[in-house]
């Protein structure tokens, strides 16, 4: 008989000789094999729990004996009663290897958990949070022994934890004392180690074993609207995401109205700096409700924003990002107290990181953008474009990566759009309109029914149709330009040139009526020329800054397209392209990756080697910038056109013949059938 014995783990397939009589979590450990343990090996826990394997393992060339692990003991039997364990299970610190065993690691006791993101791209996220709470048994104070309470909870995290170097504000000292007595010397602790920090940082200190939620927030700071997610810092888990809109808005509705308010304002910043803190205490309070759970258990939050927010978040004047040469007061990562935001909602001794910033215009939104669809690691040619105010592009592969931001204003998100609002249940979200007819049909959120569906209006009874947000505004208006309704100058016809009663005159132009419950008291829905200027001037930002990275890059055409932002995944390709939104590319290379900038904030939340990864891809990105390209302006006044006045669009007259119409008496406006000039 041997005095070692063969283990093999699965699904790891890791394999080592272990003397017998050692416990499976030492096996593990010293095998690098992802098992969990919070409380150290004492069985308290339970989060070690494993799966041994009996009998015939051809594949292996082993056979594992009923007595292979040491008999079932008190502690996994206490524990069974009290808490109940499933059958075949056991505790992997209370077994021990007593013959050569395979034991499976089921996936709720793996460290780093799966977290799988529903986007066009699924991908893992590796859970490897900054903040992780430890249970610690620290020896008693002894006259002979001088050291500290705190000295000694420190020795205890070094020894049992291999945690060194631990630091605690004044705060966290003054419960210090009373806690540890309560606990009888046994305490669970909150640690933070962000990767800028050489030591870790004890947020918090419970008697005995506690296995309350560790929570984190990962917010998308955007010009318009902030939306966050609160995350379990155990899992990844999304528990609970809201929105609101930024109530900057009212300071302006862009981000250079917004520094032009801080110029022309002594004291301005401070005021917007105010007004986006107290939002963020009012999100973070209203996901705590909704998860129900105590906003304390949120120790972590992640920012990702673009310049200006950034500084305004910080509370740095914006005054520098608004002339040339468009200074950043820091483009490096941040970690600091969340307090230091005023971030009165959340735990007192919560901290904060924030992304990277790229450049003066292209922010820490754009870097979780990359962080998110990692365009640095494509093989082919991608262009990710995340829509919204201020819209970030990103065009490369794992060659190069190149990076803009395009001024496109508030008109995606509804806002300076006459009917316009923000995505909320009544909004209009998908329209069709008849090409013979032009007669439209549509649907609002909170409805799969179409307007023309029996049963519309009971269904939409309580919210009624109330106005039409972004999605709805791209999707109207390419279908008014595949209609004939509008020309490829952007103009909309009369009701003789058009041939329906719905162009309706508004003085010297005409608006389209979409929808028209005014006999019931409801709202008259048009979309008027001045509509379709605001939307022309968005696409045409949008597509002149993809335009001047694929002159950077070199390349005339992309192989695919992202669309990322907090609607990207409810804009149509097929109406992006008609409308000349993104370069020609096949309608199925087109995708969308939703709020990818908040899934770059919570995979940064969540894994701390992202956040290294990032700033190391941040350092290699070049910035473009179009304030100062002279062809960014030539590339805009020919993206004005709908889809384009020189670009040609092959992939999309494949899919959609454009009406050759012109309801300008001066005539022209082909819309992308000339060839581009060489």
């Amino acid at each position: 008989m041997t005095d070692d014995a063969l283990v093999i783990f699965t699904p790891s397939g890791k394999r080592g000789r272990f003397p017998l009589g050692t416990p499976v979590l030492q096996a593990a450990r010293q095998l690098g094999v992802d098992l969990d343990s919070v409380c150290g090996g004492r069985g308290i826990c339970s989060k070690c729990q494993i799966t041994p394997g009996y009998g015939e393992f051809p594949k292996h060339g082993l056979t594992v004996a009923a007595d292979a692990l040491s008999e079932w003991n008190a502690v996994e039997d206490r524990y069974k009663r009290i808490r109940g364990l499933i059958d075949g299970r056991r505790l992997g610190c209370q077994a021990k290897v007593m013959g050569d065993v395979v034991i499976d690691v089921p996936p709720e006791s793996q460290v780093h958990k799966q977290v799988i993101r529903k986007s066009a791209t699924d991908r893992v996220i590796e859970m490897d949070p900054a903040t992780r709470a430890v249970y610690v048994e620290v020896a008693e104070p002894d006259m002979h022994e001088p050291s500290g309470d705190f000295e000694r909870l420190a020795q205890a995290l070094k020894d049992q934890w291999q945690i060194e170097d631990v630091e605690a504000d004044l705060t966290l000292l003054r419960r210090l004392q009373p806690v540890l007595r309560k606990g009888e010397w046994k305490v669970t602790v909150v640690l933070n180690k962000c990767n800028h920090d050489a030591r870790h940082r004890l947020l918090d200190i419970f008697p005995g074993f506690d296995e309350r939620p560790l929570l984190g927030l990962a917010i998308d700071l955007g010009s318009t609207t902030i939306a966050a997610h609160l995350c379990d810092l155990r899992d990844g888990r999304v528990l609970a995401s809201s929105g609101l809109m930024n109530p900057q808005i009212r300071f302006g509705e862009d981000l250079m109205s917004r520094v032009s308010y801080a110029m022309m304002n002594p004291g301005g910043d401070v005021e917007m700096t105010r007004a986006v803190r107290e939002a963020m205490n009012t999100l973070a309070k209203a996901l705590a409700t909704e998860a129900q759970v105590p906003p304390e258990q949120i120790y972590e939050t992640v920012f990702v924003c673009n310049p200006v927010m950034h500084h305004l978040l910080l509370g740095i004047d914006p005054v520098e990002l608004g002339q040339a040469p468009f200074a950043l007061a820091t483009s490096s990562s941040l970690s600091f107290p969340a307090r230091d935001l005023d971030l009165t909602a959340i735990n007192p001794a919560a901290r904060t990181y924030v992304l990277p910033c790229i450049a003066g215009h292209v922010g820490a939104d754009c870097a979780a953008v990359a962080l998110s669809e990692e365009p640095n690691k494509s093989k082919d040619m991608v262009l990710v474009v995340d829509v919204g105010t201020n819209a970030e592009i990103l065009l490369g592969n794992e060659t190069r990566v190149l990076a803009c931001s395009s001024p496109t204003g508030p008109a995606f998100e509804g806002a300076q759009i006459s009917s316009g609002q923000r995505a909320a249940p009544g909004a209009i979200e998908r329209v069709e309109i008849d090409p013979v007819t032009k007669e439209p049909r549509f649907r609002v959120i909170g409805s799969d029914l179409w307007s023309d569906d029996p049963g519309f209006a009971e269904a939409t009874k309580a919210t009624g149709v109330t106005g039409i947000c972004g999605s709805g505004i791209i999707e109207v208006v390419a279908e008014m330009r595949a209609a004939g309704i509008l020309d490829a100058g952007g103009l909309i016809g009369g009701p003789d040139q058009v041939g329906t009663a719905r162009c309706l005159p508004e003085g010297r132009t005409f608006s389209y009526l979409l929808h028209d419950a005014s006999a019931e008291g409801g709202p008259r829905i048009l979309v008027t020329q001045g509509d379709i200027r605001a939307i022309q001037l968005a696409k045409s930002a949008l597509y002149a800054g993809a335009r001047l990275l694929m002159d950077e890059m070199g390349v005339d055409t992309v192989d695919r397209v992202t669309l990322a932002g907090a609607f990207g995944a409810h804009i149509s390709p097929k109406h992006a392209m008609i409308l000349g939104m993104i370069p020609d590319v096949p309608l199925e290379k087109v995708v969308s990756a939703g709020n990818a900038a908040g899934t770059g904030a919570r995979i940064a939340l969540c894994n701390v080697a992202a956040r290294n990864q990032i700033e190391e891809v941040v350092r290699h990105i070049h910035k473009v910038e179009t304030a100062i390209e002279p062809r960014f302006q030539e590339h805009f006044v020919n993206a004005s056109a709908i889809p384009n006045a020189v670009e040609p669009f092959p992939n999309l007259a494949t899919v959609v013949t454009l009406p050759d119409v012109s309801f300008n008496t001066g005539g022209g406006g082909d819309g992308g059938r000339r060839r581009r000039r060489g």
